[in-house]
């Protein structure tokens, strides 16, 4: 079951956590020390205008300023123009000016060195709907809704009552509510947005006018989906402020809303903890041994797959597919949850076989698919590598809440005690060089210092005799590598008189505990809530019957052998006629093949399902079905070149059987000689006493033993056809026919006998059947040794 879970034990960190089970697919932190500012509504003012960017720079009350586009500025903001300046292209100075006031809302984080970027195009996010007050064309239904939702939805939007100059999307949680519902959330955004334009009017930029909702609001509003069976917070005072909110916007789901009082932490009862320190590695390891290595860059995200212990495959290529199919799972998952955005570079394993790549790339848009952000994935190239895109939703993982490594800058690597000493070295020597100096004092770690007064002696006195300077090298123990300091002294400067006076220490940090709290701006809308609870509308659920499934079901349907519509209530045909129908409706061929068929699998019979299954499309009308069938026309043999299949006969058990290849001469004869051959006849069946059935005798044509497998009727009695014997040119091989000839007699009379014992009554009839098998045996040997 599908759980979210909200931490909030301690103040200084706020966790909203969604699990699967015990595994974990979403992750949401929030800090009060690092406001988010995406999604507020400020009032500021144009400082700067870029005809070379197309933009303006807006001071809306932070540090940095805004970045705000042209494209992103509503043309009401534009101040008129001239006559002769009416062409097609806008110029950003000429509708724009410095000092102008804009109602703004912060569309991307800031980060790094760039400012937040700005948009004057407000959206209100609610439960179901999310409105675009000054987008009058904008609008619409989210994307990812489809089929008959979508439909279902657009009728329902034609009953809202929508302002003009107003534009709204419909959210994918309003799936299935009534137009009632929607209406309401539609209600509640407009008198938000009615708030928010009066407040705007009564103060000069900038300012705070609208802050988005916290963490707990966020998540309940974007994350509550039908398939969350619980919600589980240990903290009672966000248990009552989410309390509060479900019970206005979303009583039918309050059920759900639970306050966990267990002496066991939340996040340790579902095993959370030790997922989300993995979010934090550089390294994940995968089930089957292999690792996911995620190095964040200014420019892109790369990811490299290594099959590190991988070894489960049969092969390398089977090692190489399994690791990176579980690689496009883990790959899904990370990003959700350290929420990595921008251009992502993907390094596979090399694969050989296309079809592999293709499973690969489409295993990782199907876990994709879960993914709220929007992305588009491209297909592996021939170096192995796969590029995709992910929308930034909200600061990712590690710039929210990882600091830069203050030795080493964020590179990840530091410079050698020996390499960095030798740089030093050379440092030295260019700054004595230069004029008027007269001393060069020279900082260094420990492990330096001790190098270079040691192994690079000689090569400082050099450069004090060659330069005339002193070098002055002080161990300092609060430096670490690669830091260092060179400072020049030069003539007329005070000198200090002790070494170890110039010893430098790092200013002690103030503990976070200590420092000032940044103080948040309270902004001008505060306490909008609903006029009303949201409506409880009981959804009148069709019958089944009257629904029909989609296209896409319909043709799985058709391809799979069975069709999804449901019949029609009111039809008093049973099933067993349906079936019936359905059978004589199909073509002989495939009636006389059946289930019986070898090799094949048996038909699935919708009698033993249970499901009400009607006629698939593909199946002939019952009309149809009483016409005559017309047997098809005879293939011919074989082809010229000898390749063709030869036209075999069906068995009487339903099945084919294949006739070797035989030469044309030979093949008329035996059709010639063959009623069954000549007349199209079926065989008939074998004789019957009481009952039981009589075993034909071995044939003879000519005084020529013909064996069992040749399909003619000889004494009345039905046999099976073969091939003419072809003449033996040893006698190896005569010798064979006759021991073929012995056992067959043998087990023709054996069978007589068999049948005596079961039935005395033809005890007469098997007596004078095997007299004439006696008979013709001896008239075959006596003509076989006149030849």
């Amino acid at each position: 079951m599908k759980r979210i879970l909200i931490n909030a034990t301690h103040e200084e960190e706020l966790r909203v956590a969604m699990v699967d089970g015990q595994r974990l697919f979403d992750l949401d932190i929030d800090t009060p020390s690092r406001e988010q500012k995406k999604g507020n509504i400020y009032k500021g003012k144009i400082t700067r205008v870029e005809p070379s960017l197309e933009a303006v720079f807006v001071d809306y009350g932070s540090e940095r300023q805004g970045f705000l586009p042209l494209k992103e500025i509503d043309k009401a903001y534009f101040r008129e123009r001239s006559g002769d300046d009416n062409s097609g292209r806008i110029n950003v100075q000429d509708v724009l000016s410095v000092g102008q006031e804009l109602l703004i809302q912060i569309e991307k984080e800031e980060r790094g060195n760039k400012g937040a970027a700005l948009t004057t195009f407000i959206s209100l996010a609610g439960r179901y709907l999310v409105l675009m007050p000054n987008s009058p064309r904008a609008g619409g239904i989210s994307r990812r809704i489809e089929g008959d939702d979508r439909a279902e939805l657009q009728e329902a939007l034609r009953s809202l009552e929508v302002p003009d100059g107003m534009g709204m999307i419909v959210r994918t949680a309003g799936v299935g509510k009534q137009p009632e519902e929607l209406q309401w959330d539609l209600e509640y955004l407009i008198q938000l947005w009615t708030a928010i334009d009066v407040a705007a009017k009564d103060r000069h930029a900038p300012f705070l006018v609208y802050q988005e909702s916290n963490i707990i609001i966020r998540a309940l509003r974007d994350y509550l989906r039908k398939d969350i069976g619980e919600i589980l917070v240990d903290s009672p005072e966000v248990y009552q402020t989410g309390y509060d909110f479900m019970r206005m916007v979303m009583p039918h789901e309050l059920s759900k809303f639970k306050l966990y009082q267990d002496k066991v932490p939340l996040f340790t009862r579902y095993q959370v903890e030790s997922q989300i320190e993995s979010a934090f590695r550089h390294e994940v390891r995968l089930p089957s041994g292999g690792a996911l290595v995620i190095d964040p860059t200014e420019a892109l995200i790369s990811i490299d797959v290594n099959s590190a212990r991988a070894n489960k495959g049969g092969d390398i290529e089977e090692t190489a597919l399994n690791t990176n199919l579980e690689a496009a799972e883990e790959i899904a998952r990370q990003l959700r949850l350290r929420d990595l955005g921008g251009l992502v570079v993907i390094d596979f394993i090399d694969m050989g076989p296309s079809r592999h790549q293709r499973e690969v790339e489409n295993r990782l848009r199907e876990h994709l698919k879960a993914d709220r952000a929007r992305v588009q994935v491209g297909r592996i190239s021939r170096f192995g590598l796969l590029e995709m895109s992910r929308q930034r939703l909200r600061p990712a993982l590690g710039e929210a809440h990882q600091e830069i490594c203050p030795r080493c800058a964020g590179l990840g690597h530091v410079r050698g005690v020996e390499s960095l000493g030798l740089a030093v070295l050379r440092l030295l020597e260019e700054e004595a060089s230069k004029d008027k100096v007269t001393q060069l004092v020279v900082q260094l770690p420990v492990a330096v210092a001790t190098f270079m007064l040691n192994e690079k002696r000689a090569q400082l006195e050099i450069i004090e005799r060659r330069q005339e300077v002193k070098l002055l090298l002080i161990p300092n123990p609060h430096m670490e590598t690669p830091h260092y300091e060179i400072e020049r002294v030069k003539d007329g400067a005070d000198k200090p008189s002790r070494s170890h006076q110039l010893l430098t220490s790092p200013e002690a940090e103030v503990p976070a505990s200590l420092k000032d709290k940044p103080v948040l701006e309270v902004p001008a809308v505060t306490g909008i809530s609903p006029a009303a609870p949201a409506p409880v509308v009981e959804k009148v659920v069709e019958p089944v019957q009257d629904r029909k499934p989609n296209l896409l079901k319909r043709l799985l349907g058709v391809l799979t052998g069975q069709n999804t519509q449901n019949q029609d209530t009111t039809d008093s045909q049973p099933k067993q006629a349906d079936s019936s129908d359905e059978s004589a409706s199909r073509p002989r061929r495939s009636r006389s093949r059946g289930s019986n068929r070898r090799g094949s699998r048996p038909r699935r019979n919708e009698a033993d399902t249970g499901d009400n299954v009607s006629t698939p499309v593909s199946e002939k009308p019952e009309s149809d079905s009483k016409k005559p069938v017309t047997p098809a026309p005879a293939k011919p043999d074989a082809d010229e070149d000898g390749k063709g299949r030869a036209n075999g006969r069906r068995s009487r058990r339903g099945g084919r059987r294949r006739r070797g290849g035989r030469s044309e001469g030979e093949d008329s004869a035996v059709k010639e000689n063959n009623p069954v051959e000549k007349g199209n006849v079926m065989p008939a069946p074998a004789p019957e006493v009481d009952g039981n059935a009589i075993p034909a005798p071995a044939p003879e044509v000519d005084g020529n033993y013909v064996p069992a497998e040749q399909v003619s009727e000889v004494d009345g009695n039905t046999v099976k056809e073969a091939k003419p014997r072809r003449p033996r040119s040893n006698g190896s091989a005569s010798g064979t026919n006759r021991r073929r000839r012995g056992s067959t007699s043998r087990s023709n009379e054996a069978a007589s006998d068999t049948e005596v014992e079961k039935n005395p009554a033809a005890a007469d009839n098997s007596s004078q059947q095997k007299e004439k098998n006696v008979a013709s045996e001896e008239s075959r040997q006596a003509d076989a040794s006149e030849k």
